[in-house]
């Protein structure tokens, strides 16, 4: 009590606390005061109704307890008087059991009178019952059938009460019914019959499928009644319990099994598309007679039979075993996407288990798979090994057929752009984008493994199309004349470099949805490198084709036929202006590299010319002449490789200007200036040598060797600056070994 008196304080004082937390809280002290009186008194009143509430109920249990008591003391008087009574009537009972004796028989006797009637007419009766099930009419058939149980049972429950152990009035009555259990057997097999094709019966005449549903449940009430006699007189008649509920859905079960099994109308032999239409009549039966079982079969079955969901049930235990089968089987690359898409995604679809009709009794997200993880795992493997081959072998034909093609006497057709092209890109990502399609409806997973090995083969195939390039032109090198249209193919291979890049970029965008599945890709080889190469490899064969025409001409630069008037640059030009028409139908970025590299090349021979001393100016005119005509020829050139790269947006008149620079240095008439003239050429190309320089001084004809010593001497002594975005010229300008020599003698 001292505890709860200081708790009780202590509340007070933190709620007086809390309502004078103010100075100006103290002028309602006593409103304060009269609040908490009057809280007081409405508890204490509670309080006390609460006790007297208690009081009034232990006053009226006490009551009943003693009024119980009195009742206790009654009741075990009267069970002494009962006791005393039996005693005495034991001897009475004992004196009376001839007179039970005759109760039991005088009770069998009555049965057999009430029965005798039906026992007469039992032959009657099951030729009655007989032709009732012949004609269909099962409701009236099941009635006879059950008056003759019911005679039969009745009178071997009779005979079992007064002697169970005389088997032979047994085997009398059952022999005499013995034609029961044969109708009995014969009703049966036109229930089952009824039930095999409910699915057809429901539609065309549910009467007929309600009568079975109902003589089913009548004998499972039979069933159940005797199962409770049993209990407590262990007879049970012949042929009981029938369990012809639980035999019901055994046959329903195996009716669906016949039915799945049995939509398998093809071979891979006679048909290649027979599992396809195999799965789709699957689907097309099963949507079917679940939304008819949904619809019309529960309205013939008893809600406790739950017709709908068992057969839910035996449809997917059937699939599943349908599925498995079919997965153990050898099936092809196509047949595992066909039964995968199938299993994976048509099943739970809308088009089949997630229709709306089937809604809201069949919940997809329940339902188990119809085939195991592993087994799908296997599947994958399997397709994955087999579509890995046949990526291959696809390949490998697609660039055979392409080889055939470059072969030919005709032009390779064009894009709507006009460019040269092939079959191959389109053929190789087609079948590309025709396997990711399939994986895709699979999941999202394979579709991007398969991606993955698309990648990966296409980086091998491009190697090998690498090498097939490189064989036809080492081919053509030894025939020139072989094959007609080599250009015109070659062009096409180089623009299908291009086509390849693009389409891989495109095949990723559309296939990779986020970076990490990006990245995957990525880790993959790098094959934009090796189409470069191929171009690279195209434009240079297309090049070496254009200079091997040129090699006459070039030759006669810098000869003295040159100077005397040749038009071997004119011929140059026109005929690399007539390559090119043909090479307008080489894409823009190769094409654009092409001209670039065609100007270098051109005044890179140019140079050489210059630098292999086949002529050596005899006088300052013959300098002046063969200088101006150096300039003149490097406009001409200019102007045919400015036409040739319009449209690119680059200017390459670099290389021309090196022609011009040289010429400079032939043209200069005073030889006291030549170290300051070639000083100027070497701080523009850095890459020029002394032999370079050698052979230019000895072009001039007028340097002598002491000259040519002291200038290339003091150019070797002096610092060179290189522009880093000077692109060298001269390093692969060799000058003959010889003509070097003599020019330092």
């Amino acid at each position: 009590m001292k505890e709860t008196d200081r708790e009780a304080v202590a509340t007070a004082v933190q709620r007086v606390a809390g309502m004078l937390q103010r100075p100006d809280q103290l002028d309602k002290v006593e409103q304060y005061r009269r609040r908490e009186a009057r809280k007081k008194a409405s508890v204490e009143a509670r309080l006390k109704a609460a006790i007297q509430s208690q009081l009034d109920g232990v006053r009226t249990g006490l009551s009943q307890l003693h009024n119980a008591l009195n009742d206790v003391k009654d009741i075990q008087r009267s069970l002494a008087d009962v006791s005393k009574d039996w005693r005495q009537g034991i001897n009475t009972i004992e004196s009376l059991k001839d007179v039970k004796d005759a109760v039991v028989r005088h009770s069998q006797l009555a049965a057999a009178v009430e029965n005798l009637k039906n026992i007469f007419s039992v032959p009657e009766i099951v030729r009655e019952t007989q032709d009732l099930i012949e004609q269909g009419a099962l409701l009236q058939a099941h009635r006879k059938l059950m008056d003759l149980e019911c005679s039969r049972d009745g009178l071997m429950y009779e005979q079992y009460r007064m002697d169970s152990g005389n088997t032979r009035d047994m085997s009398l009555i059952h022999s005499y019914f013995g034609s029961t259990q044969g109708l009995s057997d014969e009703l049966a097999k036109q229930l089952w019959m009824v039930l095999q094709r409910s699915l057809v019966t429901v539609r065309r005449d549910p009467t007929l499928l309600v009568s079975v549903v109902r003589i089913i449940e009548r004998e499972e009430k039979i069933d159940r009644r005797i199962l409770d006699r049993k209990k407590q007189t262990s007879f049970v008649p012949p042929g009981r319990p029938k369990n012809w509920k639980e035999n019901m859905f055994k046959i329903l079960d195996k009716t669906v099994i016949t039915r799945i099994e049995g939509t398998q109308a093809d071979t891979r032999e006679s048909d290649k598309m027979w599992l396809v239409r195999h799965l789709e009549i699957i689907r097309k039966y099963v949507l079917d007679d679940l939304i008819v079982a949904k619809n019309l079969m529960v309205q013939c079955f008893p809600p406790h039979y739950e017709i709908f969901k068992n057969l839910l049930s035996m449809y997917h235990q059937a699939l599943t075993i349908r599925m498995q089968e079919l997965a153990s089987e050898d099936l092809e690359a196509n047949e595992i996407v066909s039964l995968l898409t199938w299993v994976l995604n048509t099943y739970t679809s809308t088009e089949m288990m997630g229709n709306v009709e089937l809604a809201p009794e069949v919940d997809v997200g329940t339902l188990e798979p119809l085939l195991s993880p592993n087994v799908v795992s296997e599947l994958l493997d399997t397709y994955m090994s087999t579509l890995t081959s046949n990526i291959i072998a696809w390949l490998r034909k697609a660039l055979e057929t392409d080889k055939k093609d470059w072969i030919k006497e005709t032009e390779p057709e064009a894009d709507q752009d006009g460019y040269y092209q092939t079959t191959l890109p389109a053929i190789v990502f087609q079948m590309f984008e025709q396997n990711l399609q399939v994986a895709a409806q699979i999941s999202e997973d394979l579709k991007t493994k398969v991606l993955v090995l698309c990648l990966q083969q296409m980086n091998s195939f491009l190697s090998r199309y690498k090498d097939e390039a490189q064989l036809y032109k080492e081919e053509h090198l030894r025939n020139r004349q072989h094959p007609h249209c080599y250009v015109q193919y070659m062009i096409a291979i180089i623009n299908n470099c291009q086509t390849f890049k693009e389409s891989i970029v495109s095949l990723k965008r559309k296939y990779l949805k986020n970076e990490v599945e990006d990245g995957m890709s990525l880790g993959q080889p790098s094959m934009d490198g090796i189409l470069d190469a191929i171009a690279k490899e195209g434009c240079s064969s297309l090049l070496e084709e254009v200079f091997l025409d040129l090699e006459q001409h070039l030759n006669e630069l810098m000869t003295r036929k040159w100077l005397l008037g040749s038009n071997a640059v004119d011929i140059i030009c026109v005929t690399v202006e007539d390559y090119f028409n043909d090479f307008a139908k080489i894409k823009k970025p190769y094409k654009k590299r092409m001209t670039a590299e065609a100007h270098r090349r051109v005044v890179v021979e140019y140079l050489r010319a210059v630098m292999q001393k086949r002529i050596s100016f005899r006088s300052p005119e013959e300098r002046k002449e063969g200088a101006e005509r150096m300039v003149r020829e490097a406009e001409q050139l200019r102007f045919l490789f400015r036409k040739l790269a319009s449209g690119f947006g680059e200017d390459a008149d670099g290389y021309c200007d090196t022609i011009i620079a040289v010429a400079e240095v032939i043209k200069l008439t005073d030889p006291s200036l030549l170290y300051l003239e070639v000083s100027t050429l070497v701080s523009k190309y850095p890459d020029i040598r002394d032999d370079h320089i050698g052979a230019l001084l000895a072009l001039r004809g007028d340097a002598s060797r002491d000259m040519k010593q002291t200038i290339i001497e003091t150019l070797e002594q002096g610092p060179t600056q290189v522009n880093p975005n000077y692109v060298p010229i001269f390093r692969e300008i060799i000058v003959p070994s010889l003509n070097v020599a003599k020019l330092l003698k």
